[in-house]
């Protein structure tokens, strides 16, 4: 959220460092998912009756909703090193093989944003998830030679928000594919008890129901939106966060009964008023509200879509007349608007 900071989707060192306080370290505290914690815990199970490393595990899914924290979750299940990096971090071959030979035997080597891996690294990679070895070349010219390098065995865990950009050589070599859903509200209000309890923050279960239907689906806004409440609660002189608690402090962070935030307004209104609901491309629209294209696409313009708020079409986005009635406005269907 510009203006407060509650929910921007920028990385933030500081709110990430708190965020991982919260982090569950085994399947049993990690909340919601279950049907990923099912599969995943006899995965887990097999692979250590059978002494061998976890087969290379491909998580997909929008922001905030706990890839990287199976991640860890797996690492500590599996009793291996977790090494993590980003996509964007390495930069040359060389990135690569530096932490691939330093990995210990059945560590979990974490790549963020794995869509965004440049080819040559992805070639490498392909290499060390099969055959646990690296191609390395030695030598410039015609006295250049290829030398197979070995690696210990490992887990590769690749996270994406965008798996439609991960190529299919690099995705056919995951032996284990997950995709997470957007946590309904009883599942965020386990996240949130748990988190609470942690913290040793008291909150009001009707508080708390509030604070879940208004996280957007994610327990990372849940948590932040948490730690929001224990400050007006404490700005107010209340040892309790209750439901005039979260239904004020909502009010002054501009969130809504969605859990839609200014910024998300602001989009939906653009669609609709400056381009009669419909249809407008990203860059268009991104440039109209004055943020960047990939946090339009990656941030804001999932949940819109899983809410039904808005529509993707072969011509662009386009405002349903759910968005219209949310916002108050009239829809008359005219326009062209929801043309697909």
């Amino acid at each position: 959220m510009r203006g407060s900071g509650t929910m921007d989707p920028a990385f933030d060192p500081a709110e990430d460092e708190r965020e991982a306080s919260l982090r569950p370290h085994v399947l049993g505290e990690f909340q919601g998912q279950a049907r990923i914690k099912e599969n995943l815990s006899i995965f887990i199970e097999a692979a250590k009756a059978r002494t061998e490393p976890l087969d290379h595990l491909f998580l997909m899914g929008p922001p905030g909703l706990g890839k990287t924290t199976l991640a860890l979750v797996v690492a500590s299940e599996m009793g291996a090193d977790f090494k993590p990096t980003s996509a964007p971090a390495l930069e040359k071959p060389k990135d690569l093989a530096g932490i691939l030979t330093t990995l210990r035997p059945g560590s979990v080597f974490f790549i963020d944003e794995i869509h965004r891996l440049k080819p040559a690294i992805e070639e490498m990679l392909y290499i060390a998830m099969e055959d646990f070895e690296l191609d390395w070349i030695i030598g410039q010219g015609p006295s250049a030679r290829t030398v197979r390098v070995p690696v210990p065995p490992f887990t590769l865990i690749g996270a994406t928000t965008k798996a439609g950009m991960v190529s299919a050589p690099l995705a056919s070599r995951f032996g284990i594919s997950m995709r997470f859903d957007y946590y309904d509200a009883d599942e965020l209000g386990l996240v949130l008890g748990r988190s609470a309890s942690i913290l040793g923050i008291r909150i009001a279960s009707d508080a708390m129901r509030l604070l879940a239907t208004t996280s957007r689906g994610t327990p990372r806004i849940a948590n932040r939106l948490l730690r929001r409440m224990r400050d007006f609660a404490q700005v107010a002189g209340k040892e309790v966060i209750d439901l005039d608690v979260v239904a004020e402090g909502l009010s002054r962070l501009e969130v809504d009964a969605l859990g839609l935030e200014r910024l998300d307004r602001d989009i939906l209104k653009a669609i609709i008023m400056k381009y009669s609901g419909g249809p407008v491309g990203a860059e268009t629209l991104a440039i109209t509200v004055g943020e960047g294209v990939d946090s339009l696409e990656d941030y804001y313009e999932p949940f819109l879509i899983q809410a039904g708020l808005i529509a993707r079409t072969p011509r662009g986005r386009v405002a349903t007349p759910f968005a219209y009635r949310h916002l108050g406005m009239e829809y008359s269907g005219e326009n062209g608007r929801l043309q697909f």
